[in-house]
Formats: structure tokens, C-alpha cells, sequence
């Protein structure tokens, strides 16, 4: 690899000017959490909002700066809750709108700050909206809030287009008019519960700055924006001979006609201008699984997003070059923008990076892992993703965590599959397991009716029997467990500024990973072979034990200072 420019994380120049208090983002640590599966307060099985307002104190020890809540709002649950039936309500599995404010309330008065989940590529198909679309009949206003086209082929009987879903199947659904004849065609590019808003339509977009100002009312810091590169579609709807891909575009091919359109930026630099008006760093952050490095930038202009996962970052392969290359592309597109970096490892909608890292190196990234299917080695997920943990923590910009990362939680590698309720699962003809088994509630106590979720057995996915060693009391205060590797890294990344720091690549080998940031020079040893540390390096923290020679193993990460 060779010496590389220093790369500034960074630039203010280019960014809009504002208090430091108002770019708290830039550095922050956000923790996220799936509300159903961190803390059960009423025993039924579903963790639910006063069960977080209740565990709080973990984020606090922890050491994040603020919390990213999963959707809370009504909805009938076909997609465990990205399918919002009410956008300023609270769905009474989690709660009531009371327990959302108590939440807010003592997280901020905890020094954390609250991000919510905001879902504005469709709405539930129990949405009042659709109803009112279905009632009303084609070239109604009811249905141009929606996607509705007739169909091709003889009376309509063929989808306009021939679009998949995400989830598996074809992207559209045929609908009973009020007549009671075959009628118009939706587009649903996830369930056909999920049917797509028109963003074309002045109405939709009226609404949404509304449901912002709401919630921005009520108290929250930001949003993170779910599929925030599919609002605008292609005009023309043309048809597109490639399968899905989990991230859109790329070199070598053209960009598809459902994702990264140009006019979402119109759309998101109206929610900005909204968001500038509240004080105390009010951010908006992007789910746009997009690539080059530079699409994704784009989010991020200074009168856009403030931040935009890094997707990229945490499909890379766990070799040197490859995470050497996307670590300096995504400093690169970040600083073009006057933007600053994300680095995310694991999320509701992936295998957890304990598992994921312990398959053979190069295998794609598989949506779930279950009964049947080749089975990672735990042991180096686990060490893997504890060097990938600290690496990740030590880069400038702002990181993100999965509930449960820190305790070192493996996907439920042999959840049953009759228990599975992730609709890609059967839309899928059963040929991809999906994403519940990232989505186990978390163990908190050893040896406590459901690990501690909540006050009885109940948990709305089956946990492993090996949660209890993960559990968080098994952890805390544990010289070198996964738990304690994370709460150290937070305080020295804290207390030592790496958050706002800049990144210089030392000289590293082709098994080496190797930079500076600040007062701290990182070291990742992804060889076969034992590296010495530097001379007269001190060690701050590593991700695993060094050998009896003093020597940085294979799958180790190390701070060091000189």
C-alpha cells in the first residue's frame, strides 16, 4: 500500500457554519436500537418503549451520544413495522405517545440524543390514504398519492412494468376496483403491503414536512430516513433486465430506474432548509444503499443530508487492500462535500458482523444464515469482528452500533424456520431466510427468564441457549470481554478526539493496515503471521490478546501511542 496523503475528515470551509454544540453529529457514536428486541417491560414478549426508557443507563456506561429508534408507529407489523399505518402515532405493542415523550425526556436528560426512524418511500397498505386510493378509482387525486398504472397486455392482466420487489416477486399488485372488476396495478418495490407514495404528487410531500415538524415538536434530534434513495422513480418507469441489487449502481452498469434518481435531492435540501430552523443540531440521516463512494456523497451536500450510511464500508471484504480502499474512497467523497464519514458494521437488515466475518473470505454477503446453510467458525466471527469494532472506532467521522454488537452477539445461526416472520422468507419461495435472525431480542442477565428481556419467557423470536454467555451481566466489568473492549474504545476515542481527527496512512504491508489518527497510530494485522509493534510504542487497547513475544497476532487490532 505505501505512504498516502494525509486525509482531512472534516473541512468546515465548505460546510454550513454552526455553534459546535449544533455539530455534535459529526463525531457522535449512535447506538441503534429495534424496539422490539431490546426491552420487554410488560412481559408479552416484544420489547416495547418504556422497556428502553428503562435501560437507558446501558447507553450512558456505554458511551454513546445518542440513540436511533427503529419505527415505534401504529402498523399491522407486515415488515415488522416499516409499514406505518400512522406517522405521529405510537403502536400500542410499544406503548402509548406519553411513553414516547418519557423516552425523550430522560434520554436527553442523560445527555443522549434521539434519532427516529422516518419510512417516506411508502406508507402501510392500511394507511388511511390507500384506503381512500382503493375507494376512489383510477385518475382519482386519492390515487395520485400512490403509484397506479394499468396494466400491459391484453385488459391490463400483465404488471406495467417488469420490476421485482426487494423481498422476492414481482414489484406490482393488481387491485379490485369499486365495481368489483380487475382493475389498476400498484407498485410495491418491498411487500404489497408497502405500497409506494407518488413523490411527484405536491400533497405527499406537504405531508411529510409536517410529519417532521411534529416529531421535531415533540422533542427529537433527527431522522434517519429509510430508503432514502428510492422516492423519485424514473419518469418513464422503463423496464430493468437486472436483478435487484442490494446496492445500486456502480461502473458497469446504468443507473437503475428505481433508485438514485436526481430528484430526490430536491426533496431532502426542502426537509434541510425545515430541519435549520430548530436549534441544537437537528440531522437527517440517509439509508441509501448507493455506490460509487461519490453517488453517495451527494446525500450529503452542505444543504442536505448531514450523514449517509456507509454501506460500502461494511459489504468490504476483511483483507487489507480491500478495507484500505474503501476507507480512503469513502475520507475522500466525505471531504469533497464537506461532509464527514460514516463507518456502520451491522443493522437490523444484515448479518450481524460476528457471523458475517467468520464466513471464508470473499463470500457474499447472505441475507440470513439458517438451519442447512454453511455455518461461520464463531470463534473468528467473533474475533474478527472485535478487530473490526476497534479499527472502526478509531476513524474520524461518526460510527454506528447494532444493539448487542458490543456484547458480541452472533446472528441466531439455527433460528427454526417456522418461527421466521420476515416477509422475504416466503416471498422469496423460502430460497433466502432473511433478516429475523439479526433481530433476536438481546440477553441482559444470565439467568433470568428470557435472558432478561423482559419479566417472563415470552420473546417474539426464540433466543439461542448460548445467549446467556453473551448476556450483559456475564460482560460488565470482565477484563477483555467484548462488552469492556467497546466501553474502553469509547472513552479513549472520547477523551483522545479520534471522532474529529484526520487519517495519515503509514507504511503497511500487504497483510497491514496501518495509520495514524491524531495521537494515536492504528494497527490491524489481517496476515498468517505475527507483526511486532512499532518500537517504543505504547499500547493503549486491543481487540485480543498479544502473543507471548509481545507481537500483534493474526485478526488483532491495536491502539498504540508514541
Amino acid at each position: 500500500m505505501g505512504r498516502r496523503r494525509p486525509v482531512q475528515s472534516q473541512p468546515s470551509d465548505q460546510a454550513v457554519p454552526a455553534a459546535a454544540a449544533d455539530n455534535w453529529w459529526r463525531q457522535a457514536v449512535i447506538y441503534q436500537i429495534y424496539p422490539r428486541s431490546f426491552a420487554d417491560s410488560d412481559g408479552d414478549g416484544i420489547g416495547d418503549l418504556p422497556g428502553i426508557t428503562a435501560r437507558l443507563e446501558h447507553l450512558t456506561e456505554l458511551g454513546v451520544d445518542a440513540l436511533w429508534l427503529s419505527p415505534f408507529y401504529p402498523s399491522p407489523q407486515a415488515d415488522a413495522g416499516y409499514d406505518v399505518a400512522d406517522y405521529r402515532g405510537v403502536d400500542p405493542i410499544f406503548g402509548e405517545l406519553s411513553d414516547a415523550y418519557a423516552l425523550i425526556e430522560s434520554a436527553h436528560r442523560r445527555g443522549l440524543r434521539v434519532i427516529v426512524d422516518l419510512v417516506p418511500n411508502h406508507t402501510s397498505s392500511a394507511h388511511p390514504w390507500f384506503a381512500a386510493a382503493l375507494a376512489a378509482g383510477p385518475g382519482s387525486p386519492e390515487r395520485a398519492r400512490y403509484i397506479f398504472r394499468d396494466g400491459r397486455g391484453p385488459g391490463g392482466d400483465e404488471p406495467p412494468n417488469d420490476w421485482q420487489s426487494v423481498f422476492g416477486g414481482p414489484a406490482w399488485s393488481r387491485v379490485t376496483e369499486p365495481d368489483g372488476s380487475p382493475g389498476q396495478w400498484y407498485l410495491h418495490l418491498f411487500d404489497p403491503a408497502q405500497p409506494d407514495l407518488n413523490w411527484d404528487n405536491d400533497e405527499v410531500r406537504a405531508e411529510f414536512l409536517d410529519i417532521l415538524r411534529t416529531w421535531l415538536e415533540r422533542g427529537v434530534d433527527g431522522f434517519r430516513v429509510d430508503v432514502a434513495h428510492g422516492l423519485v422513480k424514473q419518469a418513464d418507469l422503463a423496464d430493468w433486465h437486472y436483478p435487484q441489487e442490494t446496492l445500486s449502481g456502480g461502473t458497469d452498469q446504468r443507473r437503475p430506474p428505481m433508485w438514485d434518481q436526481e430528484g430526490v435531492h430536491e426533496i431532502y435540501r426542502s426537509w434541510r432548509a425545515l430541519l435549520d430552523t430548530y436549534p441544537g443540531g437537528k440531522i437527517l440521516v440517509a439509508e441509501a444503499w448507493v455506490q460509487p463512494a461519490e453517488r453517495l456523497a451527494a446525500y450529503t451536500r452542505p444543504d442536505e443530508m448531514h450523514q449517509a450510511f456507509n454501506f460500502e464500508y461494511l459489504q468490504a471484504s476483511w483483507t487489507a487492500a480491500d478495507q484500505y480502499a474503501v476507507i480512503d474512497r469513502s475520507l475522500a467523497a466525505a471531504d469533497s462535500v464537506g461532509a464527514t464519514p460514516t463507518w456502520v458494521l451491522s443493522n437490523h437488515d444484515v448479518v450481524r458482523h460476528a457471523s458475517r466475518l467468520g464466513l471464508p473470505v470473499g463470500t457474499p454477503r447472505p441475507n440470513g444464515i439458517g438451519i442447512g446453510d454453511p455455518q461461520p467458525d464463531v470463534q473468528l466471527g467473533l474475533r474478527r469482528a472485535r478487530a473490526a469494532s476497534l479499527l472502526m472506532l478509531a476513524l474520524p467521522g461518526s460510527a454506528y452500533l447494532y444493539q448487542g454488537e458490543e456484547l458480541g452477539l452472533p446472528e441466531h445461526l439455527r433460528l427454526p424456520d417456522e418461527a421466521r416472520q420476515d416477509p422475504t422468507w416466503e416471498r422469496s419461495g423460502h430460497t433466502e431466510r432473511g433478516r429475523d435472525g439479526a433481530r433476536v431480542p438481546i440477553p441482559w442477565e444470565a439467568d433470568a427468564p428470557s435472558y432478561g428481556f423482559g419479566p417472563t419467557d415470552a420473546s417474539w423470536l426464540p433466543q439461542p441457549g448460548v445467549w446467556a454467555e453473551f448476556a450483559l451481566d456475564r460482560q460488565r466489568d470482565v477484563p477483555g470481554s467484548t462488552y469492556e473492549m467497546y466501553r474502553t474504545a469509547l472513552r479513549l476515542r472520547r477523551a483522545l478526539g479520534l471522532g474529529s481527527g484526520t487519517v495519515e496512512w503509514l507504511e503497511s504491508g500487504d497483510e497491514v493496515l496501518f495509520f495514524r489518527n491524531g495521537p494515536v497510530r492504528v494497527l490491524t494485522n489481517f496476515g498468517a503471521e505475527a507483526v511486532p509493534l512499532p518500537e517504543g510504542a505504547e499500547l493503549l487497547h486491543a481487540s485480543g490478546p498479544l502473543d507471548t513475544d509481545g507481537n500483534v497476532p493474526t485478526d488483532v487490532t491495536v491502539w498504540l501511542r508514541d
